[in-house]
């Protein structure tokens, strides 16, 4: 376990943006903010009242189709007495050029569902969806949907700057637009944070869609930690992760131990 461990700190190094980005609209990264074990948890809030929780983490290691990879996990579980979710993503980061190899999605909402398994082949320029046949082109360097969220945090955030990248996977669904909208400072439970707020914004579906009018505060400092994020969801309407607790170390022998957590 200790050559894991030294493996995952020295790859964790190299998650900087990789060439693909928009060299005119790309901004500097800003070094490795998230460290193997990191556990980012937060509550979820509808106005005032608290509707559930969530977490981020990087689970751990794994090897997909030869390559070690990083797992990383954003889940989010809430509840009322008219709504349901359990939203869950995985993303699997190749250590070797920092690119998504695999992604899952799987959203409960109320009755209904939605299960997604993409397997991702940078070097071939195509990726294959579970039940769907034949593989389909894919772009330089790709990201997913998790992936994004851990991506935005090694780099170099400009407020009034408005940045494309066009690193998602799934090409009809590029640009990803990160556009910069000012400085803040954040009271949040697990503490103040002088803050940087975003607009991110991926063509489809999921928690940052273009009709989630979802809004973003990173931490200015290197570490980039995601204080808050407000995006607006079916039925209930708009509601708010904080940040609650933070947690770090190699906490990655039991990775399903989140789901009986929440």
């Amino acid at each position: 376990m200790i050559h894991l461990a030294i493996l995952f700190l020295c790859a964790m190094g190299a998650l900087t943006p990789a060439v693909g980005q928009d060299s005119a609209t790309s901004p500097p990264t800003a070094g490795t903010p998230f460290p193997p074990g990191e556990r980012l948890k937060y509550e979820v809030r509808w106005g005032v009242v608290t509707l559930g929780t969530a977490e981020m983490r990087v689970v751990g290691i794994d090897t997909i189709r030869g390559t070690p990879a990083a797992h990383i996990q954003f889940r989010i579980v809430g509840s009322n007495y008219l709504y349901r979710m359990d939203n869950r993503m995985d993303s699997w980061i190749a250590l070797s050029d920092t690119t998504s190899r695999r992604f899952t999605q799987d959203f409960q909402e109320n009755r209904k569902e939605r299960h997604a398994w993409y397997d991702i082949f940078p070097d071939s320029g195509y990726y294959r969806e579970k039940g769907v046949d034949g593989p389909r082109p894919s772009v330089k360097n790709p990201l997913d949907d998790a992936a994004f969220f851990y991506f935005v945090r090694t780099m170099g955030l400009e407020p009034g700057r408005k940045y494309e990248i066009n690193r998602y996977f799934r090409p009809d669904r590029n640009p990803v637009i990160l556009d910069v909208l000012s400085r803040d400072t954040l009271d949040v439970p697990a503490g103040k944070f002088p803050s940087i707020v975003l607009q991110p914004i991926i063509k489809g579906q999921g928690i940052l869609k273009e009709t989630s009018d979802a809004r973003m505060w990173l931490s200015d400092d290197d570490r980039h930690l995601m204080v808050q994020l407000k995006s607006r969801f079916p039925v209930v309407g708009y509601l708010t992760m904080r940040l609650i607790r933070i947690e770090s170390g190699p906490k990655t022998s039991k990775s399903d131990k989140v789901r009986s957590e929440m």
